[in-house]
């Protein structure tokens, strides 16, 4: 499955994924294919940054 473009859908997307399938992002990112560091600024780009603690982003 290949991640949304839109930022918020990429929001929606991600939490899920990180709530339900990965302990962390770098979980994420790795069973996924996906530039962690690509991921991160595009979600900051719209405002949101990784809680570590938390596992997502908010």
């Amino acid at each position: 499955m290949s991640l949304p473009n839109d930022p918020f859908m990429l929001l929606s997307a991600v939490n899920l994924k990180l709530r339900d399938y990965y302990g962390s992002l770098d979980e994420l990112c790795d069973d996924m294919n996906v530039d962690k560091e690509k991921l991160c600024e595009k979600l900051s780009a719209a405002g949101f940054e990784y809680n570590s603690t938390q596992n997502k982003f908010w």
